[in-house]
């Protein structure tokens, strides 16, 4: 992902003073600034069983850009275009396409896959998984989650039904082939389980697909995953040949088990009318202007909804800081820095797993800070993350160390502060490393550490998102001497942690060739 992000950089920089060429949609966007906040109770068109269930897990009214979405999606134009938005990290985008997903697909009592979200990680999926959970049973709704967390046998029989035989009639399978239904209105996958289930599961279909949302849409447009965006948008654009028609014949070979019998009355349109077309929703807090990866998606007529004229933008109540650290005692800072929030929830963002690891480590080394400190990072198993999620989330761990696993839509509640301990190579990173905190209209702290020769450098990064001044941070400098001496030790049992990993992977290597060589 780094590497990817590196290479779209660098290209950047050769054409700095180029004007940048803008898709014509981009260029009168609907300012999502201008809407305020907005009650339920006056809010046109929502299901009294929706608004009840918002009320009951404590949403009480929509934020600017859920409201924006609401009155795009549900007034006059109803879908009529699809909808792309740019917005802030913490600005309520989740629930901004959730919300009009739910009370459209309750209007009709079919069962069928209808909504698709596609997200880049399992961790995102799962929160995103939440969020529609908070209401969609109220209206009758069930919800699929295809990420891998599980075994693929287990998340085929959450998604897909055989439909119980009449007591007393036996059916010949030879004759009479069983019809595999869709056990979920809407899924939410990461694309390479997603193309598992395209590929592999009977029954399982894209066919009646109403609605497709591409969160955090500029890292799922700049990895291919499979080339999952090409197979879904095929997958949907199959042609109709009367009333029980079969997935286009245009589909590979791969596509075996998507060819499936339509079922009366629950395709995309109403049996012989013409069907709707498929509406694509996406979002990102740093979406991409490139017009070569945006006609991946092939938009209809899009609609662009944005934050202002800037493209980065950060959340309105946070605050930037800058702590400068003399060379080689960035650690020492870094603990100085925690001990002073006093227990304030955090999130320590490294430039890499193995910094995420080893700075971790070494925190831990320093014995009883009075800090709870635990290591989160995309190399571990999902279950120890979710773990360590959950006792975040529920004030157990104050202090998360990670990779930029952790970067992109994670809604932490409580989280006040955000520590870049490593300085953040692009605006992107920034950006969303940054809005891990300040959400949802709160206040928030972001502090990258610097050495003064990156001081420059990081001014330069900040001037991307029109930002012109960050003011420094200072700890007390007798609150880092005095943690020399614990910090010698620190590194002491960190170097010799490491030498014992080092020799433990050594083993395993060693181990499996030999395996293979038997």
């Amino acid at each position: 992902m780094e590497h990817e992000e590196a290479k779209e950089e660098q290209k950047k920089s050769i054409t700095t003073r180029k004007k940048v060429a803008v898709l014509p949609w981009m260029r009168n966007p609907v300012d999502v600034s201008s809407f305020n906040t907005c009650p339920l109770s006056q809010l046109p068109f929502l299901n009294p069983r929706l608004e009840e269930a918002l009320c009951s897990n404590g949403i009480d009214s929509l934020f600017p850009v859920q409201l924006a979405v609401w009155q795009e999606t549900m007034g006059p134009g109803c879908f009529d275009r699809d909808i792309c938005v740019n917005s802030p990290t913490g600005s309520g985008k989740t629930l901004a396409y959730a919300l009009p997903i739910v009370q459209i697909l309750s209007t009709r009592a079919v069962k069928c896959l209808r909504a698709l979200v596609v997200l880049p990680t399992r961790d995102l999926a799962l929160q995103v998984r939440d969020v529609f959970a908070t209401i969609a049973p109220a209206v009758g709704l069930s919800i699929g989650l295809a990420v891998g967390q599980s075994s693929i046998s287990d998340e085929i029989s959450m998604l897909i039904e055989r439909p119980k035989l009449e007591s007393g009639i036996c059916y010949d399978p030879e004759s009479r082939p069983v019809e595999l239904q869709s056990a979920v209105d809407i899924l939410v996958a990461t694309p390479g389980r997603l193309m598992d289930h395209i590929n592999n599961t009977k029954g399982f279909t894209l066919e009646h697909l109403r609605f497709l949302v591409v969160d955090e849409t500029d890292r799922l447009l700049r990895e291919s995953y499979q080339s999952w965006l090409p197979t879904v948008l095929q997958c949907t654009s199959s042609s109709v040949g009367g009333l029980f028609a079969h997935v286009s014949n245009s589909l590979s070979s791969g596509f075996g088990p998507l060819r499936t019998i339509r079922r009366v009355g629950i395709e995309r349109g109403f049996k012989s009318k013409p069907y709707p077309r498929l509406v694509k929703m996406v979002l990102s807090a740093t979406l991409t202007q490139d017009p070569s990866k945006l006609a991946q998606l092939d938009l209809h007529h899009p609609l662009f909804l944005t934050t202002g004229k800037i493209r980065y933008q950060l959340p309105e109540h946070l605050a930037s800081f800058k702590l400068i650290c003399e060379p080689k005692l960035k650690p020492l800072y870094l603990v100085a820095l925690l001990q002073s929030l006093q227990g304030e929830k955090c999130i320590v963002f490294t430039s890499s797993v193995e910094s995420t690891h080893r700075l971790c480590t070494l925190l831990k080394f320093f014995g009883d800070i009075g800090i709870k400190i635990k290591e989160y990072s995309g190399q571990q198993h999902q279950s120890v993350r979710s773990k360590t999620l959950r006792g975040f989330r529920e004030g157990g761990i104050q202090v998360v160390v990670s990779s930029d696993a952790m970067t992109r839509g994670m809604d932490v509640e409580g989280v006040r502060n955000v520590i870049n301990y490593d300085k953040p190579p692009y605006i992107k990173t920034y950006i969303h490393r940054a809005g891990r905190t300040a959400r949802a209209g709160n206040h928030g702290r972001c502090f990258t550490l610097l050495h003064e020769d990156e001081v420059k450098q990081f001014k330069k990064l900040l001037k991307k998102a029109d930002i012109d001044s960050c003011p420094a941070y200072t700890v007390p400098l007798d609150s880092v001497q005095s943690l020399r001496s614990t910090y010698d030790n620190a590194l002491e049992k960190l170097k010799e942690n490491v030498e014992k990993e080092t020799l433990k992977k050594q083993k395993i290597r060693f181990n499996s060739s030999s395996k293979r060589k038997r």
